[in-house]
């Protein structure tokens, strides 16, 4: 049947019970996985969610790594996994924050002064400029200088070689503003070599082939410059270069400096310390909202499952994993793998992550392990496969309808994929636009973003769609339950009586890894 928010037993319990025949029968010396799924309820849930909106509310409206409501947000996920039992690491790493504090301005003062609409701190709309991530900051009224622009563009992506080389400002008058263009090196060096030859900004428009004309909105990659620098569009950049001895007044207010953040690590005291099943969710929020949806959705659903997990003996080591830095491209999940030695890499035999998972206009979305959709990324390490077929198993169940979603690499799932873990995870939808079929599915409209508030400052505890929350928090307790103590997990099996023959299908298994998509950098 299908389950309404309106049921008479209450949807926690109705949820739950239908996660029965989904479970493994466990040995007579298991506790009942029945009634540790009817244990989680969806007010444990939203409890945790107010608790991030009270931190975001009290820290100016954020949870982003690096700000005091980060710092907040990871003391309370701590203490809660620490009262539940577990061994709590607290993992620090190094990352670059970048804050905008106010909207910029771009004006062009002569010849034809011009205000350039700008795009605001928050994302919300998209201007004819944009402050690129890492700019410094400054107030500069200069003459623009133009840096070996390619006009008009050549026919290909990546022809213009504009401020790729120190030689390129052989001619250049420090205190002047650079002209720069995209092509083929990244941003960074650009604005590098342009503060190098005593720019006092640098603004970098588009290259203009097709595909490559809107307003440019990228990243430097890391705080190494303290100059001004913005992306403008190619029409606005090409009237700007075509204007002999034009003076323009440039206006950036950020932060852009190396700081610390943590990573939330909770390893169970029960099971096989050499097969984990590792669960995530990334707990920073961007820095103009609090994040409920964004990721608090995510994050506050394991948390009361580990919290519910906590005592319970399982077979196989259950830890929970909260990413700090995601936001920044995927950046608290990277440092994790890539400090794991190989032997401790190995003993990691699934990975499962949770980002978004209560959008308002949702869609229940799981991740595509065996490519199915064939759709993008290729399938996920050998096993991914069958972490998918679970999810499905319980929406099936539930006969609930339920679409496929691309391991695109947008989330936290990337490095662990990258290092040829299985993976898998649940999805309701970011920014994308739901389709009529959704619609028809899940409900909700059709041609709207499944959350309009993302990576906004409204994504609060008001942006929550309560049965998108229960639905994937049954799916998500269900897959720890499975997993916990299930004893043949995902992936090639490695048990001695079928060692051959798991032998031989991880040979003939890719890993069919994807690289994750950071934010624009370079051409």
């Amino acid at each position: 049947m299908r389950i309404t928010l309106g049921m008479r037993a209450g949807v926690a319990t109705a949820a739950a019970a239908l996660m029965l025949p989904l479970l493994q029968a466990p040995a007579s010396a298991d506790p009942d996985p029945g009634q540790v799924a009817r244990s989680i309820a969806v007010a444990g849930i939203k409890k945790h969610l107010q608790k991030l909106q009270d931190i975001a509310t009290a820290n100016g409206g954020t949870r982003a790594a690096g700000t005091p409501g980060f710092t907040a947000s990871r003391d309370y996920v701590a203490a809660q996994l620490k009262k539940a039992g577990y061994e709590v690491t607290v993992q620090p790493f190094e990352f670059p924050y970048f804050q905008e504090n106010a909207t910029a301005v771009l004006q062009r003062v002569s010849p034809s002064p011009r205000t350039y609409t700008p795009t605001p701190p928050d994302g919300s709309a998209v201007g004819d400029f944009a402050t690129m991530t890492y700019s410094g900051s400054g107030d500069v009224t200069a003459t623009v200088r133009n840096v070996d622009l390619t006009l008009p563009p050549g026919p290909t992506a990546n022809s213009s070689t504009s401020g790729c080389e120190a030689s390129d400002f052989a001619s250049f008058t420090a205190g002047d503003i650079a002209l720069l263009q995209r092509g083929t090196c990244s941003f960074q060096v650009k604005a590098e070599n342009a503060q190098a030859a005593g720019a006092a900004g640098a603004i970098i428009f588009n290259e203009g082939q097709p595909g490559r004309t809107e307003t440019l909105q990228g990243t430097l990659g890391a705080p190494t410059v303290t100059i001004p620098v913005v992306g403008l569009s190619f029409a606005a950049g090409e009237e700007l270069a075509g204007m002999t001895g034009a003076v323009v007044h440039v206006k950036t207010d950020t932060i852009s400096e190396t700081r610390t953040t943590q990573n939330v690590i909770a390893d169970s005291k029960w099971g096989d310390p050499d097969k984990v099943v590792q669960f995530g969710a990334h707990l920073d929020s961007v820095p103009a909202g609090p994040g409920i949806n964004d990721n608090g959705s995510g994050s506050a659903t394991i948390l009361e499952i580990a919290a519910k997990l906590g005592k319970i003996p399982t077979r196989n080591k259950l830890r929970f994993s909260f990413w700090s830095a995601e936001e920044l491209g995927l950046l608290g999940s990277e440092h994790y793998v890539s400090s794991l030695s190989p032997a401790e890499l190995a003993k990691i035999k699934l990975y499962l992550n949770f980002d978004m998972v209560a959008s308002p206009n949702y869609a229940l979305m799981i991740y595509d392990g065996d490519d199915s959709d064939a759709q993008g990324a290729p399938a996920g390490p050998a096993g991914s496969d069958e972490i998918e077929k679970l999810f499905a198993k319980y929406f099936d169940t539930l006969r609930q309808g339920h679409v496929g979603t691309d391991f695109d690499g947008r989330s936290d799932y990337g490095p662990f994929i990258d290092a040829g873990v299985p993976a898998g995870g649940l999805f309701t939808g970011a920014e994308g636009v739901k389709t009529p079929e959704e619609a028809a599915l899940f409900g909700g409209t059709a041609g709207e973003a499944y959350d309009s508030c993302y990576h906004q400052a409204c994504d609060g505890i008001n942006n929550i769609n309560d049965k998108a929350l229960l639905l994937n928090a049954g799916a998500i307790a269900t897959a720890a339950v499975v997993y916990g103590f299930s004893r043949d997990l995902p992936g090639p099996d490695t048990r001695a009586a079928t060692a051959r023959a798991a032998t031989a299908r991880t040979a003939n298994a890719g890993t069919g890894a994807t690289a994750h998509a950071g934010p624009q950098t370079a051409a």
